[in-house]
């Protein structure tokens, strides 16, 4: 098959093999540009998905890092029954309890009356630091800047 091509080629005139010739190599570089060019595209779309992927990895193994100290940063385990600590904790911080109900052994269901709302966070944070954890909280304006408080509480880990 090439020696056909090549008699034909030689076939041509001179002009016409200069013609073939220069048509042969803009569609050589035609096809190179056309091949190279999105290549490059490509490769730069790579490297900045790949520079993505990298920054998702380290923010995932960050938090990964942060669950796992969680993990190992436990709370010990309350030294009395929760109703107990709770009431006392809630003397402790000035809060009138107006109702106490456990729920099974590891929830307590609270009602404050009147609280004032600064008092009352600072209160719900010592607790949380504690290990005893806010699994509901409602609370209303009483008007006189007081809060009205239902709360539920549980250990944590429970």
């Amino acid at each position: 098959m090439t020696e056909r091509l090549l008699q034909w080629y030689r076939a041509r005139s001179q002009r016409e093999q200069y013609i073939l010739l220069a048509g042969g190599v803009f569609v050589i570089l035609a096809l190179g540009y056309f091949l190279v060019v999105p290549l490059g595209d490509a490769l730069a779309s790579a490297k900045a998905r790949h520079a993505d992927a990298v920054i998702r990895l380290g923010e995932t193994q960050a938090r990964v890092d942060a669950v796992k100290a969680a993990q190992t940063e436990r709370a010990a385990p309350l030294a009395a029954p929760l109703e107990s600590l709770v009431r006392t904790r809630a003397n402790d911080a000035g809060f009138a309890l107006a109702n106490v109900t456990p729920q099974g052994a590891d929830r307590v269901q609270i009602t404050i009356a009147s609280a004032r709302p600064g008092a009352l966070t600072g209160w719900v944070a010592d607790l949380e630091a504690s290990g005893i954890l806010v699994d509901r909280l409602g609370m209303t304006d009483n008007g006189d800047r007081t809060v009205a408080v239902q709360m539920t509480l549980k250990a944590q880990g429970q």
